[in-house]
């Protein structure tokens, strides 16, 4: 008898043990879901995290449609956007072990007519970004082209004949029409269109119930209304007919579906091992050179943690997955506005589930300038990257020497740890024996820091513009498809929001440029001869990227 009380009170203590933890996990989740979702009334998301293939944390948020006031359910049904393109991934490594393509095959095989200006393009080369065919959603005119119904041929002549942007396999640059190519190669060899190869080998087989190829005229249970947010409130989504995303991006469903589909990548259902390494550990260029985008899906690294990933954005949707391998922890999330963020809910939410929370704004302690001086110096880092720590208002900010020297503040969490706001990357430092500072800069991965004796370069300086200057900047500015920029103003202040972001400010040198000092970016103005802006150009790591203003 006293055995047996003994065995019970034991049992009774880990299933109360396992209680508190469970509820400690959900409010640690909850938590970072309310920091990002603090109103109710606004477009929402559905949330799901899953360990070892089962749903630990299932929620909705917001809500499913602003017009009738329907609060969203962990249900709903949303556009996966480019989440799409995993499912396209997969489909074409079934062909490959079922002997009907080879991944070096060139695409002409497949699509004989296709022009591909002498070079041969292969279907790896479609996989991973690297065909250099021009991404037909790169078109100007892409939101007029957005609106009408197009057949899949109809689809690829309006990029088929564009010249290469480089070398086939000499760069990495995402590339929606490759994957639409990839839906054409499917539809090819499976005789039946994308969406019924979908169907059948894919959803019918894992019981996907709620998931399918969109569509705008049928009738679909608990899907979402799609919302983009301007100066004003809240707007319906521009008008997107789902014959143009096609095999980059026009797959809808629920987070419970998502799971099986992770579930059955997880546990090879579709796919062998060896297929799915494929796809999950990157690649290479023509040079060797190593790239984190695999098949339809990214390599991602979290506080240790390997994985892979892929986001979505399509007009009035953000969803973003994340899967870490070793800990089998997957977190899916399904967002009805291109306004939010979801993938730093994701991240977050994927490091508690791995016992690695990262630290937010309300972990922030205050400490004194003397502890802050501490740390004041030139550190030169393993990457070669030499970064400033100085101290302006009470506040350590780091620079980076680069050609906009932008300064970031950091906060601090202790007296040699700090955080840079709401991105994940952290700081920590520390003194060697000979009183040196070292400092570890922390990412995806830690990079260490000496101290070296730099001064301190001049940041930029700025001017500050009469309202009225200002004023003929504002409006929305399309950055790429589904991706704009809107600039508003206030007073002798200029901000900027990039969809799915925050708003920061950016800051005049003169009359037409400007620059950013949450990150290196520098913004160029353009004029029309009559003088109206018609675009601003965006310089941000090495790149320069156009962006035509469209309100």
């Amino acid at each position: 008898m006293k055995t047996f009380y003994s065995s019970a009170l034991f049992l009774m203590s880990i299933l109360f043990t396992t209680t508190i933890l469970a509820q400690n996990l959900t409010q640690q989740f909850d938590a970072i879901v309310a920091q990002h979702y603090n109103n109710a009334d606004a477009p929402g998301a559905t949330i799901l995290v899953a360990k070892n293939g089962k749903a630990i944390y299932r929620k909705a948020i917001g809500k499913s449609s602003l017009e009738l006031d329907v609060n969203m359910v962990p249900e709903n049904v949303f556009m996966l956007a480019s989440i799409t393109k995993q499912f396209t991934a997969v489909s074409i490594l079934m062909l490959e072990e079922q002997g009907k393509l080879s991944l070096d095959d060139p695409i002409t095989k497949f699509i004989p007519d296709y022009p591909t200006h002498g070079k041969t393009i292969t279907v790896h080369q479609l996989l991973n970004h690297t065909s250099g065919i021009k991404s037909y959603t790169d078109n100007p005119n892409f939101l007029e082209l957005a609106r009408i119904d197009k057949t899949l041929d109809e689809l690829i002549d309006t990029f088929k004949n564009e010249p290469l942007d480089f070398e086939p396999g000499d760069a990495f640059k995402y590339n929606n029409s490759g994957y639409i190519l990839l839906g054409k190669i499917i539809e090819v060899i499976s005789k039946d269109t994308y969406e019924n190869f979908i169907e059948k080998n894919i959803f019918e087989l894992l019981g996907m119930t709620s998931s399918s190829y969109g569509n705008n005229r049928e009738l679909v249970k608990n899907r979402v209304e799609a919302y983009e947010e301007e100066d004003n409130g809240f707007v319906n989504a521009s008008y997107l007919s789902m014959t143009l995303p096609h095999a980059a991006g026009s797959l809808t469903s629920t987070i419970d579906d998502m799971l099986k589909w992770q579930n059955a990548l997880t546990n090879n259902t579709l796919i062998k091992a060896t297929s799915l390494d494929k796809a999950i550990n990157g690649s290479k260029l023509n040079n060797g050179e190593h790239i984190t985008y695999g098949y339809g899906l990214a390599e991602m690294n979290l506080k240790g943690s390997k994985g892979y990933t892929h986001s979505g954005g399509i007009f009035g949707t953000s969803t973003n997955g994340i899967y870490l391998i070793e800990d089998d922890v997957y977190v899916i999330g399904l967002s009805n506005c291109s306004c939010n963020d979801i993938g730093a809910v994701t991240q977050h939410l994927a490091a508690i589930a791995i016992g690695k929370p990262l630290p937010t704004m309300n972990d922030v302690i205050i400490l004194s300038e003397d502890k802050l001086k501490q740390w004041v110096g030139a550190y030169e880092f393993e990457d070669g990257a030499i970064r400033h720590i100085y101290l302006e208002d009470g506040k350590l900010n780091s620079m980076k020497e680069s050609e906009t020297n932008t300064a970031f503040k950091i906060f601090p969490l202790s007296e040699n740890h700090f955080m840079f706001e709401d991105s994940g990357i952290e700081y920590k430092f520390s003194k060697s024996k000979d009183g040196k500072r070292e400092a570890i800069f922390i990412t995806d991965t830690e990079n260490i820091g000496k101290e070296v004796n730099k001064p301190l370069p001049e940041a930029r300086k700025e001017v500050t513009l009469t309202n009225a200057i200002l004023q003929q900047y504002t409006g929305k500015y399309q950055l790429a498809p589904n991706f704009n920029v809107t600039l508003t103003v206030d007073g002798s202040q200029i901000f900027a929001q990039a969809t799915g972001q925050g708003q920061f400010e950016i800051y005049a040198e003169d009359e037409t440029n400007f620059f950013a000092k949450v990150a290196a970016i520098k913004i160029k103005f353009n004029k029309d001869p009559s003088g109206n802006v018609e675009s601003f150009t965006i310089y941000q790591s090495g790149q320069e990227t156009l962006a035509k203003k469209i309100e």
